[in-house]
């Protein structure tokens, strides 16, 4: 399995991104897909994603309502979308992959960094003020 996220930058406050990752080597049927990021001295923070449905939670109460989660299936891609950014979105933002070994999951599984078993290499968002 291979992830590729892609689309940080350095952004003004209150400006937009939309990070992307591209899953190879995975069914996308078979797995589910989430956003983290890591702010540097802080730790690793879930902020969303999605099931292998296609249903998506925003997860980190930071990010509510300015952030956006959603999938393409049949492309294998997993998408962020970023409104509004503060500068204290300023982290490296990972897309991992965790395999679905049941029917039904809470979205709220999504959270538990132990189900994922695949990373992508980051990627870094700068939020200036």
């Amino acid at each position: 399995v291979q992830l590729q996220a892609s689309g940080g930058g350095l952004v003004q406050a209150g400006g937009s991104l939309r990070l992307s990752c591209a899953a190879s080597g995975l069914t996308a049927s078979s797995y589910d897909m989430g956003w983290f990021r890591q702010a540097p001295g802080k730790e690793r923070e879930f902020v969303g994603g999605c099931s292998v449905s296609g249903s998506c939670i925003d997860f980190a109460e930071s990010v509510k309502g300015r952030f956006t989660f959603s999938r393409d299936k049949a492309k294998n891609t997993v998408y962020l979308q970023m409104n509004s950014l503060k500068p204290e979105d300023t982290a490296v933002y990972y897309c991992a992959a965790a395999p679905r070994r049941s029917v039904f999951l809470d979205l709220s599984e999504l959270a538990k960094p132990w189900r994922y078993n695949s990373w992508g290499q980051g990627t870094q968002v700068t939020v200036s003020s």
